[in-house]
């Protein structure tokens, strides 16, 4: 257990702790619940770092450090749903063609097979994130002007339900394309992984 994996780990334990004090209509516990996020985000980079740097890319980096970021993100989702900021269908799709590709890429590994990401698929996963850090941002800006009793001017002025919802539409479009890419491109390889 070397410390990228550590890292990968810990973003993985991070995710549902900062989802639990994202959740609250506080400004004190939105903000733990920013910096939890962003710690989580942070290792990420770092654990990819150290891997590269010092020669120490293991099996078990390879697939649980894109999972971590799948959990990373899912968590983020789901908290956007349960404030209601977002319909539970576009994020339903994003997590859904997440965890089947995941699963697909986890089974073939198991065979001895390696599903390399696509291109589309590093597009897709920097949408995500700089879509969820968006809202994530606009959210937590929303909690402080309310906390602060300051008006919220221009923010108070967006139609937020909206505009979260057609950058999700938006995200779920480009995440399922990129699946049917990965189907389409490695399908002979998944099919016979599948036997």
């Amino acid at each position: 257990m070397n410390t990228p994996n550590k890292l990968t780990l810990t973003r993985i334990l991070l995710s549902p702790i900062f989802m639990f004090f994202f959740l609250f209509d506080n400004f004190w516990m939105r903000l733990i619940g920013l910096v939890l996020f962003l710690i989580a985000a942070l290792t990420d980079l770092i654990d990819g770092h150290l891997a590269r740097k010092y020669g120490i890319i293991t099996g078990f980096g390879k697939f649980m450090d894109p999972l971590a970021d799948k959990i990373l993100v899912s968590s983020a989702l789901i908290s956007f749903v349960s404030l209601h900021y977002c319909s539970p269908f576009p994020v339903t799709l994003i997590i859904g063609r997440e965890f089947f590709i995941t699963g697909l890429r986890l089974l073939a590994a198991y065979r001895g097979a390696l599903i390399p990401p696509t291109w589309g698929a590093k597009v897709k996963t920097f949408l995500q994130l700089s879509i969820v850090g968006a809202v994530l941002a606009y959210i937590f800006m929303l909690t402080t002007l309310h906390y602060y009793q300051l008006e919220p001017g221009f923010l108070g002025r967006i139609d937020h339900v909206m505009v979260i919802n057609a950058a999700m539409w938006l995200t779920a479009a480009v995440t399922v394309w990129t699946g049917i890419d990965y189907v389409v491109k490695y399908f002979s390889m998944i099919k016979s992984v599948l036997k």
